[in-house]
């Protein structure tokens, strides 16, 4: 179903069902943040609004890469878009949810669902929702 592979760094940015998917490494931290805030910014810049990060790879996120995703979505929407996450850690779903941010960021448990949702999915029909 990938449609192309585009490389933005070392956050790969693909087309996955027409949106683009970015994939993130085993950690997020101050260091590869600007890397992140960088492919999403690539994804803007050829006008996606709606955008995928795929974390189900990715085992820890510090304060500073939830930072940028926050920012990220909530651009996204100013723009008519979405973030949509794909996290599948236990741990990372925890601190989504203790933060809040499953409560403005739709979560979803694979990137099969998070590229299937219809637009406009709403916070809480993702994984990490009211319901989980």
């Amino acid at each position: 179903m990938v449609v192309s592979g585009m490389p933005e760094g070392h956050f790969p940015v693909r087309q996955v069902g027409g949106l683009p998917v970015i994939t993130l490494p085993a950690e997020i931290d101050i260091a590869n943040a600007g890397e992140l805030r960088a492919a999403l910014l690539a994804a803007a810049k050829r006008g996606d609004a709606s955008v995928v990060v795929d974390m189900s790879g990715t085992a820890f996120c510090d304060s500073t890469g939830l930072n940028v995703l926050v920012r990220a979505h909530k651009w996204a929407l100013v723009e008519g878009g979405a973030l949509r996450v794909v996290v599948a850690e236990p741990t990372l779903i925890r601190i989504f949810t203790v933060i809040g941010a499953d409560q403005m960021i739709p979560v979803f448990a694979s990137l099969d669902e998070a590229v299937s949702a219809p637009p406009g999915t709403l916070v809480g029909q993702g994984v990490s929702g009211p319901s989980a």
